[in-house]
């Protein structure tokens, strides 16, 4: 099967290997250079998850041509040098401009690939070869924009990313490139969240969890491919349970956090733990249960504490923070958001999780927001909540939204009917391409606040066409 990156006409394409880049390494092991790679790529503010299997799939010549973020790293580390002074293809010799069909994208993504797919997508940026990016696949981005019934188009192209779910499935013990399909239906759904919003998404994306499970009950080759599937099954299950979180499905939520829980104490995981406990404590705050929320976060870092990650530390304060503002325990609240602005600033580092590409400057404010805002202190709510808005990267379509619907909201509350009204036909236009219940539901509340202003500037436009808006469909 030709990749996404190849021309078909070329499908077996023997392997060339990099022996410059291998020159450059020098002297130092494969490990010993990865790490060099990612030192630089913070340095640079990227985030890329080199290790030593990167560095000889690139030596074999498996990666023809990095991913944009390694590419920026790669020329940070050699300057002046071009990729191909570093041994790699052009890009242009091993990019389709084409979209795969569905099928053929489906079947393809359990397989190694010539380009960088290896590397998670991280530092707010997409996979630059992978087919559901906008820039190799016009086509789908176009359906993308069209609304709720073309997002769920685009969502089966999920399926079940080359997962065999028959009944031979129970007969056979995994390997390594089902392990990677698992780990590639993680990213696919959190690129397409990311974008899109979780409405039209949740019950497709339950059809590779299903797979993943299959997997588990077969058995695997190998212990490091079972602890890869039992890893990424879980990871699996919280991405699943985050869209049916986002799309107002709480009771489903709570059951895929569970399992993801499980699985962690199966296996001693603590990273699956801490990110299960992360999400829960998420759930129990907006589900209106905030002293769980306190307790799950607290577990979290009881749990992450050994992985040496001040990030991941720095976003379960938050989760904490929210809980206690749940509880209307502000002291409790503030000395959480200190935690977590403390830790935020020392950085990022290689234990920080790939989940966690999300988790920025923008992210920091808006969870700081809504703990004021729970608090009732609408203007310090407002301010975060904007600061939030122009720090998000473009990428993310649906953060964008929530800041803005946030900024709304809180405006309205402070009695900055205008202001608020703009934001809200903002948000307007941006659910065009983003179907989020949760984001729909914070229109609604900044919609009641606003009906007694209907007179003030823009506020009549805003509230007609949010009148007007389409009732939330799950998909």
């Amino acid at each position: 099967m030709a990749s996404s990156t190849d021309t078909s006409a070329q499908p077996d394409r023997p392997l060339r290997p990099n022996t410059v880049f291998r020159q450059l390494r020098g002297r130092r092991s494969p490990a010993e250079f990865a790490a060099l790679v990612r030192r630089a790529a913070r340095e640079i503010g990227e985030r890329v998850s080199c290790d030593a299997r990167y560095v000889g799939r690139v030596e074999a010549g498996e990666i023809r041509c990095p991913n944009y973020a390694y590419e920026r790293v790669f020329l940070h580390m050699f300057p002046g040098r071009t990729l191909t002074d570093l041994g790699f293809a052009p890009r242009s010799t091993v990019r389709g401009r084409g979209a795969r069909p569905a099928a053929a994208a489906v079947a393809a993504s359990a397989h190694e690939q010539p380009c960088d797919r290896d590397a998670p997508y991280g530092a707010h940026r997409p996979y630059p070869n992978d087919p559901l990016n906008h820039e190799e696949s016009d086509v789908l981005r176009r359906a993308f924009m069209t609304g709720t019934g073309a997002t769920v188009a685009a969502a089966a192209t999920l399926g079940p990313l080359g997962i065999a779910t028959d009944a031979s499935a129970a007969s056979r013990r995994a390997g390594t490139s089902e392990a990677a399909a698992v780990e590639e239906a993680v990213r696919r759904i959190r690129l397409l969240d990311d974008q899109h919003g979780a409405d039209g998404l949740y019950r497709r994306a339950a059809e590779p969890l299903r797979a993943a499970y299959a997997l588990l009950d077969a058995g695997a080759t190998r212990q490091t491919t079972a602890e890869r599937l039992h890893s990424g099954a879980g990871e699996l299950a919280i991405s699943v349970g985050w869209l049916a979180h986002d799309s107002g499905r709480f009771d489903d939520a709570r059951s895929h956090y569970a399992e993801a829980l499980a699985t962690s104490r199966m296996t001693g995981d603590a990273a699956l733990e801490a990110h299960a406990f992360c999400n829960t404590a998420f759930l129990a705050r907006d589900a209106g249960r905030p002293r769980e929320a306190v307790r799950a976060a607290q577990a979290a870092q009881r749990a992450a504490r050994p992985l040496g990650s001040p990030r991941l530390m720095s976003l379960l304060a938050l989760r904490e923070a929210g809980g206690w503002a749940g509880l209307a325990d502000r002291t409790g609240c503030e000395q959480a958001l200190v935690r977590a602005q403390a830790l935020f600033g020392r950085g990022m580092s290689d234990a920080d999780p790939e989940w966690m590409s999300f988790y920025g400057e923008a992210e920091l404010a808006g969870l700081e927001a809504q703990c004021w805002s729970t608090l009732g202190d609408w203007r310090r709510a407002s301010r975060h909540a904007r600061r939030a808005t122009r720090l998000q990267d473009p990428h993310f379509s649906r953060n964008i939204a929530l800041y803005t619907a946030e900024l709304a909201d809180d405006l309205a509350r402070d009695g900055h009917p205008d202001e608020a009204a703009t934001a809200g036909l903002r948000v307007l236009d941006l659910l065009a391409q983003v179907q989020s219940s949760r984001i729909q539901s914070m229109l609604a509340g900044t919609a009641r606040v606003l009906l007694p202003h209907r007179r003030a500037s823009g506020v009549a436009e805003f509230l007609d066409r949010h009148a007007s808006l389409p009732r939330p469909r799950r998909g």
